[in-house]
This record gives C-alpha cells, sequence and structure tokens, in this order.
C-alpha cells in the first residue's frame, strides 16, 4: 500500500500543531496540505507558527517550509489528497457547511470537531470500544451521493478519562450509572498556562457545554445501529461535573461507578489487562495502564503513558456494597484530539472505508 496523502484543515492551532507532530514520520500517511484560514493561505507554515509552536519535537524543515492553502479551496484541496483531519475553530454551523462540503467532494474527513458528533448517520468513533459504528458509513454516503467522502468524528476529550474504563464493565456486571467529576487541562481550552492567568492559584468548577457533551456522547458510543442511524443507547446514565484546573496538559476524572452485581477489585482489573489491544501504528502496548500505588496517576507522571495513547488508571476502591469508585487519566490533546483521531483515521484504513 502506498502511504496516503492527508490534509490538515485547521494547522494552526493547539490541535493542529498535534497533527503536524504526530504525522511527520507517520509509517502510512504524508502530509500533503497544510490549510487554515483565508488570511493565513499563501504563507510559509513557519512564519505563520513562529513562537507558538508548542510541541516538544521540532518542527520538521520540510514542513514548515509548505505553503498553506486556503480551507475554503475545497475541490482543489479534496483533488490532492485521499482523505483530511478537520480541527478548525468556526461556529458551529460553518464548521457542518464545511465538513459536508469536503465529503461531498469525495473527501473522506476524520473531525476533531464536535459539529457531527451527534449527527444519527455521522460514527463517533473510539476504536477500542465501538469500531463497529464505522458500518453507518456506507448509510451516510448514500445521504450524501458520494461514493468516497463521509465524515467520521472522535468523541469529546473528557470522555477518554472514563469512558473507556466503564465500557469493558458495563455488559459483564450490569453497570447502571456513573458520577464523573473531570479536572480538565487548560489545553482542553486551546490556552497555556503562561497566558491563563484566571487559571493560576485557581480552579474554575464549570466549563460550559462540557458537562452535556460528558452525559450525552457516552450514549452514542454505547448506541447500536439501527435503519442506518446510531441510536443513543438508554443503559447507562452518566452525571458529569466538568471543572477546569491550572495543568497544563491531561485530564483527569473521579468517577463512582454502580453495578448491579459487584466484580471484585481482581476481576476489574483482570477485564482491563485484556482489553483494547489493537495493531495499528498508533495504538498503545497498553490500552489501560493499572497502578496500584495510592498517588497515581498523577498528570505530569502518567499522561504520556503508551505515547500519550494510554489510560491510566488507579485509586480502586468499593465506597459501598455495589459502587466502584476510581481515577482515570488521559492525554487530552493526543488520546482525546490529535492522536485519537489518527488512530480513527487507521482503523478505517485498515477496514477499507479509506481507500487511495
Amino acid at each position: 500500500m502506498r502511504k496516503l496523502k492527508v490534509g490538515i484543515i485547521g494547522s494552526t492551532g493547539m490541535v493542529g500543531q498535534r497533527f503536524v507532530s504526530l504525522l511527520s514520520e507517520h509509517p502510512w500517511f504524508d502530509i500533503e496540505v497544510l490549510a487554515a484560514s483565508r488570511r493565513s493561505a499563501g504563507k510559509r507554515y513557519a512564519d505563520l507558527i513562529g513562537d507558538i509552536w508548542i510541541q516538544s519535537e521540532r518542527l520538521p524543515e520540510y514542513i514548515g517550509d509548505m505553503i498553506v492553502r486556503d480551507a475554503a479551496d475545497i475541490n482543489g484541496i479534496a483533488e490532492a489528497i485521499d482523505f483530511a483531519f478537520c480541527a478548525v475553530n468556526m461556529d458551529k454551523k460553518e464548521v457542518r457547511e464545511l465538513e459536508n462540503s469536503f465529503a461531498m467532494a469525495e473527501c473522506p474527513i476524520i473531525s476533531n470537531n464536535s459539529a457531527h458528533r451527534l449527527t444519527p448517520d455521522v460514527p463517533m468513533i473510539v476504536p477500542e470500544l465501538n469500531a463497529s459504528h464505522a458500518e453507518v458509513i456506507e448509510f451516510q454516503r448514500k445521504r450524501l451521493h458520494t461514493k468516497r467522502g463521509f465524515i467520521a468524528v472522535k468523541s469529546n476529550c473528557s470522555l477518554q478519562s472514563y469512558l473507556p474504563l466503564l465500557f469493558p464493565l458495563r455488559e459483564r456486571w450490569g453497570l447502571r450509572e456513573a458520577y464523573v467529576t473531570t479536572m480538565q487541562a487548560v489545553s482542553g481550552a486551546g490556552r497555556r498556562l503562561e497566558t491563563y492567568p484566571e487559571i493560576h492559584d485557581n480552579v474554575i468548577p464549570c466549563i460550559p457545554g462540557e458537562e452535556d457533551k460528558s452525559e450525552i456522547e457516552p450514549r452514542k458510543i454505547l448506541g447500536h445501529i439501527e435503519n442506518g442511524e446510531i441510536v443513543l443507547s438508554d443503559s447507562v446514565a452518566i452525571h458529569a461535573k466538568c471543572t477546569r484546573v491550572p495543568i497544563s496538559d491531561g485530564h483527569m476524572a473521579s468517577v463512582f461507578a454502580l453495578f448491579d452485581q459487584k466484580p471484585s477489585i481482581e476481576e476489574v482489573k483482570q477485564a482491563w489487562e485484556g482489553f483494547g489491544k489493537l495493531d495499528l501504528p498508533s495504538a498503545p502496548e497498553q490500552f489501560i495502564a493499572i497502578h496500584d500505588e495510592a498517588d497515581r496517576p498523577q498528570t505530569r507522571l502518567d499522561r504520556d503513558a503508551g505515547n500519550g495513547m494510554s489510560i491510566s488508571v488507579g485509586r480502586l476502591k468499593y465506597c459501598s456494597e455495589n459502587c466502584l469508585s476510581f481515577v482515570g487519566l488521559s492525554h487530552n490533546t493526543v488520546r482525546g484530539a490529535a492522536g485519537g483521531a489518527v488512530l480513527l483515521a487507521e482503523q478505517l484504513v485498515k477496514e477499507g472505508y479509506i481507500e487511495p
């Protein structure tokens, strides 16, 4: 298989930069197009990024020399690439129109945006959890009247710290509901600590819109396909409180999960240890990293586990007869954003939904 030519739509933002970093040496994908707003078009990527390149890896010279294209040049970009990642900072309506236009130009879109997450025939996939939802793509193509084009999305970054941990337990022991408090890094808001003075020595107890996403999106991931659409699940109720904390990267979740039957702590660990291994370039060797120490996971120590693609978990204990509590951690701009989208693209290539 030849390497696929990819575009990054919204390449100058925080998530766009992460895409550049992850894809610059990818074994399956080559960056062919960098696109951004009209005011950025026609300029060298390195000149646009300048001092705002925030990745630990150096910007590859050949990427820095690439000329950024106007994201509105849909047909021109679509003709140059096999598919695109989308991470634009636009109004939801504009994002929907942009992504639909690329799909209808026969360019598959892997989106980091929220605009299409609840569109019934757009799959929202965490590859280790619900890869089978890709089957809805054929129904979406019929609606869009396309042969190749479609849209697939990744979920909100906050979900990665708790839903993968609940997923392998829910059917075996009858998960009824979960109470989740998230502690979310400033990069989830597209910010850096040094440019976010109001977060210094502070915790902000509300992230507008985040709690709705954290409660509704799991229902789609846990849902099923019926008549060409994904039907939301009502089997598990998730109640979320989402907070912003003074951390650069890494979303943490404190979870209390209620079950019909009580698994032992060892049974829970066994369910996690064998879960979610994928044979894909971006997949971690261990999807769920379990910590027995009382003071783990920690954001600074554990967010980069599995190159930022593992979910770390610890503090397992029962707080009542059938209520299990634990703390989960994920890297919000890797597993929760660009890395999760790249993994999704790899899965869709493997299954034949994206082809040269």
